[in-house]
């Protein structure tokens, strides 16, 4: 099987994986979001702890702790945004059983473009017209829903303002991902055992005849393979294909709110999801236009 081809079913597995954990809070019930978030940092921490053993990859972690050294104004700049992506994962499991399942799914729709923008304002990365139009389209349906609502959900606003932080931040500092990962889960792991000690009774809860012994060690396994499988297809796809594949994500978050989480969406707010769905169609155009060029020279 060709790079392409298998760097394709690993982007396509681990999307349909995040899919799989996205309604992962609803099956862990009477459990509150919360609760699974911090079960799931901790296994996902277990399991991919014993996969970096088990495929002898820990020297990439030592060898990027041993480039940094004893820097220590380094060091607090790199776990600068481990906040961010520990807001992000509760959000991702707190928010589909809460009513905000539509709203993750629209952050994410609107984060590769935001990306883009952020790209643009602060590493003055040239856009194209296409990515011009596409940032312009996405703008539109935000103007629109301000008007419509005089608000904007916050759920929203937050998955696609602080990613990009997030994201710049370790690409700044040349965090390979896998480390990157490795270094936030074992800094918010602690917290979350701490979360699950005192808020709920673990003993209780494992104890009892009951699913639990195989929904919380599968929320950990499900999670690392979702994650590895994702880097493994970002180091085997070019960065465009990639992209496109990156875009699955957020239809199938929005296929699932809509479907099996059953979160209503307003006849009035269908001109927001139009116009940022038009912005994403012209990216996703744009960038198969650059693959097809690429493939042909």
């Amino acid at each position: 099987m060709s790079n392409l081809r298998k760097g394709t079913l690993f982007a396509l597995l681990s999307n349909l994986l995040f899919g799989v954990l996205y309604l992962y809070s609803g099956w862990m019930k009477p459990l509150s979001g919360s609760d699974v978030f911090a079960w799931r940092m901790v296994s996902m921490l277990l399991a991919l702890w014993l996969v970096v053993l088990i495929t002898r990859n820990g020297h990439e972690i030592f060898r990027f702790a041993y480039k940094i050294g004893k820097d220590k104004k380094k060091w607090a700049l790199i776990v600068l945004p481990t906040p961010i992506v520990a807001s992000q994962l509760w959000l991702f499991m707190w928010a589909p059983v809460n009513g905000y399942a539509v709203d993750v799914a629209m952050g994410y729709f609107l984060f590769p473009l935001a990306m883009v923008l952020c790209a643009r304002v602060f590493f003055k990365e040239k856009l194209n017209a296409a990515q011009w139009l596409a940032v312009a389209l996405a703008a539109m349906g935000v103007m629109y829903e301000l008007w419509r609502t005089h608000a904007f959900s916050w759920v929203t606003l937050w998955v696609f303002s602080t990613y990009p932080i997030y994201y710049f931040l370790r690409r700044h500092f040349g965090v390979p991902a896998l480390t990157g990962l490795l270094l936030d889960l074992t800094l918010i792991a602690p917290f979350a055992a701490v979360y699950l000690y005192w808020q709920t009774d673990v003993a209780a809860l494992l104890s009892a005849p009951s699913l639990f012994w195989l929904l919380i060690p599968f929320l950990g396994i499900i999670s690392a393979a979702a994650m590895l499988l994702n880097l493994q297809a970002n180091r085997l796809l070019p960065s465009s294909i990639f992209g496109m594949m990156s875009y699955l994500e957020p239809i199938i978050l929005f296929l699932l709110a809509i479907t099996v989480l059953h979160n209503p969406i307003a006849a009035n707010a269908i001109p927001t999801y139009i116009l940022i769905w038009l912005g994403l169609s012209v990216m996703i155009f744009d960038g198969w236009r650059k693959t097809k060029m690429e493939q042909s020279c």
